[in-house]
């Protein structure tokens, strides 16, 4: 599989400051297409209302409004802030799927699956340490 590490992202580390920003586990998925066990991630059961961000830099992705739970195991949405999100085709592991990274940064978050709810009937499966939770603040009327 092609890496989007080198695309030209406008967010752009060096191998040792990515490995020096993430943990070990987040460097794996993030930089290098991994995938967490499922069920891992406390995010997974996250139910504030809020953002959930890119781990690695800080670009938002997805409102807590549009998480929904898959049962899978992973963190899953049906759709992704505007511009958030880039995806491309990964065809490891015998199959073709649909690969989501981080439009900012390229780092691999997960991928995106036509099985969802509606509106969309998409699920985006997310791995819960590509992201970084903000809640909303207390209080605050949308």
């Amino acid at each position: 599989m092609g890496s989007t590490a080198d695309q030209g992202f406008p967010f752009r580390l060096s191998e040792a400051e990515w490995r020096a920003r993430l943990t070990p586990e987040q460097f794996d998925v993030m930089r290098r297409h991994g995938t967490e066990r499922p069920g891992s991630c406390a995010l997974l059961r996250e139910r504030r209302r809020g953002i959930f961000c890119c781990a690695g830099c800080g670009n938002p992705l997805f409102a807590s409004g549009d998480k929904f739970d898959s049962g899978t195991g992973w963190p899953s949405f049906d759709a992704p802030l505007a511009g958030a999100v880039g995806t491309s085709i990964d065809t490891s592991h015998g199959m073709v799927r649909e690969e989501v990274h981080c439009a900012n940064c390229g780092s691999h978050l997960g991928h995106v699956f036509p099985d969802g709810p509606p509106p969309t009937g998409l699920r985006y499966c997310i791995n819960g340490v590509a992201l970084r939770f903000e809640p909303e603040p207390e209080g605050h009327v949308a």
